[in-house]
């Protein structure tokens, strides 16, 4: 049952390590790209585990790509936290974004995260959600 330990590194001289042990359900978080999910274990308790890495800038994929991670942990595991997890260089500033709606992405993401919370999936009695790296725009999250 070894560790996954999430390395994250919010300025040169410093770095925030994030510990989850493997489920015995489930596989380790899997690692797609800038696109990471999966169960994970804080303690005694399994959480879900989404987000971003390598400063990705958050366009229509990435946005969709964790609003469906979240809605599937809503449906398939009620009441499981979800730890959120963004290294963003901010929104992705392309054309084709902003013609896809990137702002409208963006908002579902928002919204499936807050029916997330209603739904009664927490830690430590909030969802927990951390922003590392160059941007705080998917702090609202």
């Amino acid at each position: 049952d070894a560790p996954l330990w999430i390395a994250a590194a919010p300025a040169p001289t410093a770095t925030v390590w994030l510990m989850f042990s493997r489920t015995a359900t489930a596989p380790a978080v899997v690692f797609d790209g800038e696109f990471f999910n999966g169960p994970g274990r804080c303690g005694n308790t399994e959480v879900t585990v989404i987000g971003a890495r390598n400063k990705a800038p958050i366009g229509v994929e990435l946005a969709h790509r964790m609003a469906a991670a979240v809605l599937e942990t809503v449906g398939e595991h009620p009441g499981r936290p979800i730890v959120l997890l963004v290294d963003t260089s901010g929104q992705r500033l392309s054309r084709r974004d902003e013609l896809l709606g990137v702002n409208g992405y963006m908002a579902h993401l928002a919204k499936c995260l807050e029916l997330a919370r209603r739904s009664g999936h927490r830690t430590l009695g909030r969802t927990l959600g951390l922003v590392y790296g160059e941007a705080v725009s998917g702090g609202f999250l």
